[in-house]
C-alpha cells in the first residue's frame, strides 16, 4: 500500500465532515458516501503509466473515467446471482429452504436482495422474474397473486433504493408479467428497472401490447432484442443494471469508459486521432482495467469468502469485465471540424462513416487485447455504450445522436443507431419520448419495436412524454422526486441525485418527442 499526502488526507477530513453535515443525504446515502472516503485513501492498484494524466483531471481533459468504483475494489461492479438455484435449493447462509408457495417466493427474494453487493451497494440484477415466481402463481388466489406481486414491488422500490436494480421478464408470456404490469401502472415508481426480452417468434402481440402501454404510463418495461443477445450471448444472459447484458451467474468485474471528445480534442487530425491519440488512451485503459480486476480476483478475497461464491450462486468464470465509451457524437463532430469538414453526426453520412471507423478501431482493439480472468468472454472485454454521468457536461451519451440534434423523422434516427447497436453486446440503448396521443395507439411503438428489432437495433425504450416516471439514460427517476431534490430536501433512492444532475448538464428533459 502506496502512501498518500497529509494535504490529500486533511482534504478528505473535510469532506467526511461535509457529508455528516448534509442536510440532502439521507441516513443511507451518507453511510455510502463515508465508505467511498474511506476508499479514496487507499492506494494499492498496479497502476500503469501515463493513467493520472487521462484519469486525475478536470473533467472536460478526462480522457478515461472509472465511474467511481474505488482505489481498491472489494467487490465486482455488477453481479448477476442465479436466482433460479435459490428458488430450487433456498441458501444455507440465510438459512432459507426452497419456497413452496407465493407468499415463501416473494419473501425469499427480498431476503436474498439484501445481501447482493455491487458497486451501487445494491443488486442490480434481480431475477428473471417471470420464471422465477410463475411455478408459484398456482399457489394462491388470482386475487391474492396479483396483490402480492404489487406489494413485492412497492418493497423492493422502497428498500432496494437505487433504480440501477433490474429485472427481466420475457420472451414468453406469463401471469406473473401481467400482474407485474398491472401493479406498475398504479404504482408508477422508478424501482425495478425492467426489461422485456423481445422475440417476435415467441412473444405475441398481444403481450407486446399490453407492455407498451405499460411503458407508457411508467418507462418501463424497456425491449431488448432476444434474438440479438442469444445469438453472442447464448439463453444465459441478463440484462442488469441500465441495460447491461452479461451472463446469468456472474456479472462484471469493472466498467471504465473512454470518453471520446476529450480524447478528439488531444488529436491533430482524424489520422492522429485514429493511429496514435485513441490506441495510446484505449492502450493505458484497458491496462488500468486489468490491474482492478487482477486485485479483485487475487487480493480481495471476495470469490472465496462471499457466500454467493461458496454456495454456486455465481462463478468467477462466468465474469467479463466492459470496456464502456461516451461522446462517439461528440468525437465525430470536432474531428470533421478540426479539418473544416462539414456534416453532423447522425445527419451526415460522411459523419456517421467516420464513427463506423472509429467503432471498427475500438472493437478491433478489444478483441485483440486479453484478460486471463474474462473466461466468460473468451479473455476479452464486452464493449459497453456507456449512458453518461450527472456532472457530464457536453459529453453524449454512447453512441446516441446529441440530444437537440435527432433527426426530424424517427426512420432516420433508427438507421442510424442500427449502424452502431452492433458493437456493444454488454449494453447500448436509445431512448423516445413519445407524444400523449400514442396512448390511444400503441400499435404504434410496437411497429417501431418490431421494425427497428428486424434492422439489429439492440434495445429501445419508451415513455410518455407527461410521465412522472422517466427514463434518464438507461435508469428511471420520478420527475416529483427530482424536484423534491432541487428544493434542498433528501429523497429517498440514491438515483435520484444522478438523474438531476443530468436534467441540467445533459439536457434529458429536451428529448424530441415522437
Amino acid at each position: 500500500m502506496r502512501p498518500i499526502s497529509m494535504e490529500r488526507v486533511e482534504q478528505t477530513r473535510g469532506e467526511i465532515l461535509d457529508i455528516i453535515k448534509s442536510a440532502e443525504l439521507t441516513h443511507e446515502q451518507k453511510v455510502t458516501c463515508l465508505a467511498n472516503k474511506a476508499d479514496s485513501l487507499l492506494e494499492v492498484l498496479d497502476l500503469p503509466e501515463g493513467l493520472d494524466e487521462l484519469l486525475n483531471v478536470p473533467g472536460d481533459e478526462k480522457c478515461i473515467c472509472d465511474l467511481s468504483e474505488g482505489h481498491a475494489p472489494l467487490r465486482p461492479r455488477y453481479i448477476t446471482p442465479d436466482y433460479s438455484k435459490l428458488m430450487k435449493e433456498g441458501c444455507k447462509y440465510l438459512n432459507l429452504d426452497a419456497p413452496k408457495d407465493l407468499f415463501e417466493a416473494l419473501n425469499t427474494l427480498l431476503i436474498f436482495y439484501k445481501h447482493v453487493p455491487s458497486v451501487t451497494n445494491y443488486p442490480v440484477y434481480l431475477g428473471q422474474l417471470d420464471d422465477l415466481l410463475e411455478p408459484f402463481i398456482d399457489t394462491v388466489p388470482e386475487e391474492t397473486a396479483a396483490k402480492l406481486i404489487k406489494m413485492f414491488l412497492l418493497n423492493v422500490d422502497r428498500t432496494v433504493l437505487d433504480s440501477f436494480a433490474h429485472a427481466d421478464i420475457g420472451p414468453k408470456p406469463s401471469r406473473t408479467a401481467h400482474y407485474i404490469f398491472e401493479a406498475e401502472k398504479v404504482l408508477e415508481d422508478a424501482v425495478p428497472n425492467l426489461s422485456l426480452k423481445y422475440d417476435a417468434a415467441v412473444s405475441t402481440d398481444e403481450y407486446l401490447k399490453e407492455a407498451v402501454e405499460c411503458a407508457l404510463t411508467c418507462a418501463k418495461p424497456s425491449f431488448a432484442n432476444h434474438k440479438m443477445f442469444t445469438s453472442e450471448l447464448s439463453e444465459n444472459y441478463v440484462i442488469a443494471s441500465c441495460y447491461n447484458g452479461l451472463l446469468l451467474g456472474g456479472g462484471s468485474y469493472t466498467l471504465c469508459r473512454l470518453v471520446l471528445g476529450n480524447i478528439a480534442k488531444k488529436a491533430s487530425s482524424i489520422e492522429d486521432f485514429k493511429t496514435n491519440k485513441l490506441p495510446y488512451v484505449m492502450d493505458v485503459m484497458a491496462k488500468y482495467m486489468d490491474a482492478r480486476i487482477k486485485f479483485e480476483v487475487e487480493e480481495s478475497g471476495f470469490f472465496e469468502n462471499n457466500f454467493l461464491a461458496q454456495e454456486g450462486f455465481i462463478s468467477r468464470d462466468k465474469f467479463t469485465a466492459m470496456f464502456g465509451l461516451v461522446g462517439l457524437a461528440d468525437a465525430v463532430n470536432l474531428l470533421l471540424e478540426k479539418e473544416g469538414k462539414t456534416g453532423r453526426y447522425g445527419h451526415d453520412d460522411a459523419a456517421n462513416q467516420l464513427g463506423v471507423e472509429i467503432m471498427e478501431i475500438i472493437n478491433d482493439f478489444n478483441n485483440n487485447h486479453t484478460n486471463p480472468y474474462c473466461e466468460a468472454t473468451d479473455g476479452h472485454f464486452l464493449l459497453h455504450a456507456q449512458v453518461g454521468l450527472a456532472e457530464d457536461v457536453n459529453i453524449t451519451p454512447g453512441t446516441r445522436i446529441p440530444i437537440g440534434e435527432e433527426p426530424e423523422e424517427l426512420i432516420d434516427q433508427l438507421n442510424v443507431l442500427s449502424k452502431f447497436h452492433k458493437y456493444f453486446p454488454s449494453g447500448t440503448g436509445d431512448i423516445f419520448p413519445i407524444d400523449l396521443t400514442v396512448h390511444r395507439n400503441p400499435e404504434y411503438v410496437m411497429d417501431i419495436i418490431k421494425g427497428a428489432f428486424a434492422k439489429d437495433l439492440r434495445y429501445m425504450s419508451f415513455y410518455s412524454s407527461d410521465s412522472d416516471v422517466i427514463r434518464v439514460t438507461g435508469y428511471l427517476v420520478k420527475r416529483s422526486e427530482m424536484i423534491k431534490l432541487d428544493n434542498g430536501h433528501a429523497v429517498i433512492q440514491d438515483t435520484t441525485a444522478l438523474g438531476l444532475g443530468a436534467s441540467k448538464n445533459g439536457h434529458i428533459l429536451e428529448r424530441k418527442v415522437r
